[in-house]
């Protein structure tokens, strides 16, 4: 793959990515074909509706370290990470003994087992926040399970999120307008990184506040990264109403050891993880102080066939215990932060509205400047935008998500990131045209 411009790649957005699609099609008949047939069977022809995308999504085939192939023989370097749950690449061996030896021992044990209390002491030992803790299967069930504990405990029902969160699927919560699939439970929202509002409105819901939750850094929301005054803010108004607060670090546990948290020193009463912790498997927990969490002991029910299993147990305590060490941690988000200066720098040179917000590890690419402090709708012209990067990072041999966001795995070194530099370099030169031409 190269990126060897069109005659007309320039004329106008709208030709430009009819280009950029036919040309992504015409050479993956493969994953086209899968997708005919998949959508007789599944409604959109996939199963996660962040994979869906125009013409149709590149089904992969097999995936090796941080490279990828799909189903017509290409290969890619793999920066979307899995949204941030591949973060061990597709080839750690030390995760794949593990989950060898746990099949060699059974699969459904309908038991506790030594897996799961040593997964749950490396993270109590690592997350300040983490006095007690039970597992799930995802993030989405782990925030769920946090908000029934705060509402329990407190006795309260309204909870209190960021306009352009995200906390699962059923836990959505866009800048403008609502999402069908978020759950009817009492919410009220405010803006991020806005400590008047979030001050307003705590004071005004406080008798019924049972819970403020948010994530250090938006994640489907674009990598934007909470200022420490105002997780800080949050604190406090946590503390003056007796609301519980909440951390969804299931993306931002990757900064640190012991996540957002722990590199701000600023603690939740309760923290939400999941993605890589569980080895590349399934995998979600909550918990927090003790008095909160001691209502599983008796009162508070809590199912969930797999939330044990033991391959999620087996591989998370290997990833967490040998592989992503404190040091692993803190080189990664080092690694992230150079790489994140780096691009931006591309950008500044080329004097196109182009950039990218994260903390770490993760980024994603915007199409306006200054770059963004909070969430906000795209314009149809940025849409456009965000599509044309995607579409040429695919023809460059780069696999990032569709929204433009990226996550580092650990095997992702200079080399790659080298490469990713350049491409992104010559999509601002060769695209500068049109990138000037639709400034926001």
């Amino acid at each position: 793959m190269d990126m060897a411009a069109p005659a007309r790649r320039n004329s106008d957005l709208g030709t430009a990515l009819e280009e950029a699609r036919e040309a992504y099609a015409a050479i993956r008949p493969l994953s086209a074909a899968l997708h005919a047939r998949s959508s007789e069977v599944m409604p959109g022809g996939n199963t996660r509706s962040v994979l869906t995308y125009s013409p149709f999504p590149t089904a992969m085939a097999r995936g090796e370290d941080c490279r990828l192939w799909d189903l017509d023989g290409h290969s890619y370097l793999d920066l979307c990470g899995e949204y941030t749950a591949g973060l061990f690449g597709h080839s750690e061996r030390r995760i794949h003994a593990a989950l060898h030896a746990a099949l060699e021992g059974g699969i459904n044990l309908a038991a506790v087992g030594q897996g799961e209390e040593r997964l749950a002491r490396l993270l109590c030992t690592r997350f300040p926040s983490l006095e007690r803790l039970r597992f799930t299967n995802s993030g989405t069930e782990a925030n769920l399970m946090a908000l029934t504990a705060a509402r329990g405990f407190t006795g309260r029902g309204t909870t209190m999120v960021m306009r352009g969160g995200y906390h699962g699927g059923v836990l959505t919560f866009p800048v403008s307008g609502s999402n069908l699939a978020t759950l009817p439970l009492p919410f009220v929202t405010t803006a991020y990184n806005d400590s008047e509002e979030a001050t307003r409105l705590a004071g005004r819901y406080a008798e019924d506040l049972a819970a403020i939750i948010v994530e250090p850094m938006l994640g489907s929301g674009g990598c934007i990264p909470a200022r420490p005054d105002f997780l800080a803010t949050l604190r406090m108004l946590a503390d003056k109403t007796g609301a519980v607060l909440i951390f969804d670090e299931v993306m931002t546990s990757r900064t640190s050891a012991g996540g957002v948290q722990a590199r701000l020193g600023i603690t939740p009463d309760m923290t939400t993880l999941g993605k890589y912790i569980g080895g590349g498997m399934s995998f979600g927990a909550f918990g927090g102080r003790a008095d909160i969490m001691a209502q599983f002991d008796t009162t508070m029910p809590h199912a969930g066939t797999f939330n044990n299993n033991v391959m999620t147990m087996a591989a998370g305590g290997v990833a967490m215990g040998e592989i992503f060490t404190a040091e692993a941690a803190e080189a990664l988000f080092q690694r992230g932060e150079t790489l994140r200066a780096r691009l931006n720098a591309v950008a500044r040179d080329a004097e196109v509205p182009l950039g990218f917000t994260g903390v770490g590890s993760m980024m994603t690419v915007h199409f306006r400047q200054p770059l963004p402090e909070s969430p906000y709708a795209t314009t149809p012209l940025e849409e456009g935008l965000r599509e044309l990067f995607f579409f040429d990072m695919m023809k460059a041999g780069i696999y990032l998500a569709r929204r433009g966001m990226v996550a580092l795995s650990l095997p992702v070194g200079e080399a790659e990131m080298d490469r990713f530099v350049a491409a992104v370099g010559e999509f601002a030169e060769s695209r500068a045209e049109l990138l000037r031409a639709h400034t926001v």
